[in-house]
């Protein structure tokens, strides 16, 4: 194996912080957070990945804990088994309807057993809670995956998700509890937004877990090249790739693995009983040399808050080369978008012609381009597409993005009608890129979607996007099968995908009978002649393949349940018996793993929400202006550790989420009914979600009720500090300093206008010099006052008047 090592650069970029206390950091003898341990363990065979990820939960209080994790997976994997494994046995998780196995589990924690639960909120979120873990206790809970590698221009990727980035949540809140135990709040726009919105550790925080990838590669007969992992330093021990001790779950892990192209095949997989099986089928783009029609483009730049530093340089950069490839006879429009949509004002409106001094006034604009606002997507896709009405032509959509929302269902509802005769690429610029989302666009607009994880890899990924953007070598595409029969609405993808220069094209599905015959792909190459190619089936006993069928078909399903083309309680029935026949974990399932035996007496344990780190490479404030805070949960930032024992000083809670500053929520837009696809939120608010996720009450809609609602929340969060520092009063100096500190971090990120006093008081230079007790004292008289508790009169020094 050909590893190819990281430049220095390259290294520099990515390596690991030195592991000590930080802005935000918490300091305990027994830990920090419940998570300790993330261990993924691959075995790639040619272009199928097998994966175990290993998530180690300790419980570090004194009373039993309930931890909830949120965290992604790869987009195009199925989860296929889970276990669960306390103080030396083994649990074999089952796949239940979601709301059985959510009775399942709130059962068990209620009777005082170990219980696990997982849950797939996206198709690249999922939601793992784990609870009645005893005191001092490790529990670790292992998913079993298998999926496909992308494959295109001779090269392989292997993506894993390591961290769930802040996304934008627009709409308006929802009143009642909230469904999940993330730190937004629900909207109208975003039903389930609570679920998908992990609290984000601070800046700085030193690593909270130990993580261990180890890829064991086999190329199956393909010819293979070098292999570079893009993001994480990697070194080779026992033909096995092997991230470096103290490398951090803030990025994607992404193997690159250079193969031979390969060779067309059909594979005919029958399964174990019945008479039905499996096939996949690949065939290889012809050459081709026709010149491609006349297309319109519209190019689409995300701009918002969240592409700062990097990957704004990246974005305009990317935009520019695609305005670059385009020819006198195409016409093109750019539409930079964040909060609101905007065009060059150097150009006239709508689309025009693709000459010299178009484009270039076009790329100067994109020049200038800096990042700020949220991210609201939906409108101008919409603007896009009502642009490209032109059917003589080829229409080409292309979004430039990080992907960061969380509205994927409604946008995916409102735009899939307009898709029709439209091309939709994506390109996701991020190093923990939502790919789930800009997948699903890309699939329903027949286009492609290229990740970019760093600058180093723009220029590789726009090469093949200037190939995409022109027209597709075949298109009209029609599977003929002979002596096979395929059942009818199996395909993954549903709708067949034209053919692009050096892209595979690949197709599964059911079929009946017995494993033999053949499949003939067809269509018409750019010049207009026919083309077809014959393939026939081998059989392989590969039960991974009809798991990988599994979870197309499902993820294609989900699409069509959240468009509302189709009659959703038909959908619904059918995706869940997908789900349990093939055992592969989609939104209306859950694996639950539950111990007999009886550990705890019954009560309600402990509950903590998993804090992530923040996103590498994401430029984040240092504060939050005040009228930003009303959508999240200002007062519960610190909540997962506000009630820990004064031995522990656990004084930083999870702190707000990075998303309140580059995605602010917009104002309250107004959206038709049902429009946020929230069919499984709801669902999800009827079957126990307060048991299953602590409640915060969304705020109420008057602005006079929300400003009421976040003088209460202040209130009461200066009493718990005030009570915190009271607690720690007879603590040695240097862990009062500390914790004084501590304060400062969490109250600089709340941004709350009623502590800003306190915080620019307890700034380091004075935290430095100046005497404790004062210090100690100011923060107790400014905490009370907050609280609605004026503080007593006494002399006050020098500092005070400061």
């Amino acid at each position: 194996m050909n590893v190819a090592t990281m430049t220095e650069a390259e290294a520099a970029r990515v390596a690991a912080p030195a592991d000590e206390a930080g802005l935000g950091a918490l300091r305990t003898e027994r830990g920090n957070l419940p998570l300790d341990r993330l261990d993924v363990r691959t075995a790639i065979t040619g272009l199928v990945a097998r994966t175990e990820l290993t998530q180690e939960f300790v419980n570090v209080h004194a009373t039993a804990l309930e931890a909830t994790y949120i965290f992604p997976l790869p987009d195009r994997a199925a989860v296929t088994r889970m276990t669960m494994t306390a103080d030396g046995r083994v649990v074999e998780a089952q796949l239940q309807e979601r709301g059985a196995a959510r009775e399942a589990y709130d059962a068990a924690i209620a009777a005082g057993q170990r219980a696990s639960i997982a849950e797939e909120e996206r198709p690249d979120v999922f939601t793992m809670r784990v609870g009645n873990i005893l005191p001092g206790e490790r529990v670790s809970v292992t998913l079993a995956l298998v999926g496909p590698l992308a494959f295109e221009d001779g090269e392989a990727t292997y993506r894993f998700p390591l961290v769930v980035a802040p996304r934008y949540i627009p709409g308006v809140a929802l009143d009642g509890d909230s469904v999940g135990g993330g730190h937004a709040l629900d909207t109208d726009a975003v039903p389930d937004a609570s679920r998908i919105s992990p609290p984000v550790l601070l800046p700085g925080f030193p690593n909270p877990l130990r993580l261990s990838i180890d890829v064991a590669l086999d190329p199956a007969g393909l010819p293979l090249g070098d292999v570079r992992s893009s993001l994480h330093a990697v070194e080779e021990q026992d033909g096995h790739l092997v991230v470096r001790p103290g490398e951090r779950a803030d990025r994607d892990f992404v193997l690159r693995i250079g193969y031979g192209a390969g060779t067309q095949s059909l594979v005919l997989t029958p399964d174990a009983g019945g008479e039905e099986g499996t096939f996949r089928l690949t065939v290889l783009p012809p050459a081709s040399d026709a010149p491609p029609r006349p297309k319109d483009v519209v190019l689409l730049l995300d701009r918002s808050g969240s592409m700062a530093g990097w990957k704004m340089v990246a974005a305009r950069r990317a935009a520019a080369r695609i305005v670059d490839t385009l020819g006198a006879h195409d016409r093109f429009a750019v539409l930079a978008f964040d909060d609101r949509v905007e065009a060059p004002p150097s150009l006239p409106a709508g689309l025009v012609p693709g000459g010299d001094r178009n484009r270039y006034r076009a790329v100067e604009h994109l020049a200038r381009m800096d990042a700020r606002g949220g991210t609201e997507l939906l409108q101008p896709l919409l603007d896009g597409l009502k642009l490209l009405d032109d059917t003589a032509r080829d229409r080409v959509l292309v979004l430039v993005t990080d992907g960061q929302v969380g509205n994927e269902d409604q946008i995916l509802r409102t735009v899939s009608a307009a898709l029709r005769g439209v091309r939709v690429h994506t390109v996701g610029i991020d190093q923990a890129v939502n790919a789930g989302f800009l997948g699903r666009l890309a699939i329903a607009g027949g286009g492609r979607c290229e990740l970019v994880e760093s600058e180093d890899r723009l220029d590789a990924a726009m090469d093949h996007i200037h190939r995409r953007i022109g027209a597709p070598v075949v298109t009209g595409v029609q599977l003929t099968p002979s002596g096979l029969d395929l059942i009818d609405d199996t395909r993954a993808p549903a709708r067949l995908p034209d053919v692009f220069p050096g892209v595979p094209f690949v197709i599964a599905g059911r079929y009946r009978g017995a494993p033999a015959g053949s499949i003939t792909v067809s269509g018409a190459t750019r010049d207009g002649r026919p083309w077809s190619a014959t393939v026939t089936g081998e059989r392989h006993d590969n039960p991974a393949l009809t798991q990988v069928w599994a979870r197309a078909l499902l993820r294609d399903l989900e699409d069509a349940y959240v468009s509302g083309t189709h009659s959703a309680d038909d959908l619904e029935d059918r995706i869940t018996k997908v789900s349990l026949r093939f055992g592969v974990l989609c939104r209306f399932t859950a694996f639950v793993a539950v111990d007999t035996r009886v550990v705890t007496d019954g009560k309600e344990p402990r509950r903590v929400t998993q804090p992530v780190e923040t996103p590498a490479g994401w430029e984040l404030p240092t504060a939050v202006p005040p009228p930003l805070m009303q959508p999240m949960r200002a007062a519960s930032m610190a909540a997962p550790f506000a009630s820990a024992p004064a031995s522990m000083p656990l004084a930083a809670g999870p702190p707000p989420a990075p998303s309140a500053a580059p995605y602010p929520t917009a104002a309250p837009r107004p959206f038709p009914p049902g429009a946020g696809g929230g069919g499984m939120a709801r669902k999800l608010r009827g079957r126990g979600s307060a048991r299953a996720m602590r409640p915060v009450p969304a705020p109420a809609h008057p602005q006079a009720e929300q400003a009421r609602a976040q003088v209460v929340e202040v209130r009461e969060l200066a009493a718990q500090e005030a009570a915190r520092l009271r607690e720690a009063a007879d603590a040695p100096e240097w862990e009062r300093r500390e914790l004084l500190e501590d304060l400062r971090t969490r109250l600089a990120a709340l941004a709350l206008v009623q502590l800003e006093p306190l915080v620019d008081a307890l700034n380091p230079a004075a935290l430095a010099t100046r005497p404790l007790a004062e210090l100690w004292q100011l923060a107790l008289d400014l905490l009370d006052k907050a609280a609605g508790n004026p503080p007593p009169a006494a002399p006050r020094g020098a500092f005070w008047k400061r």
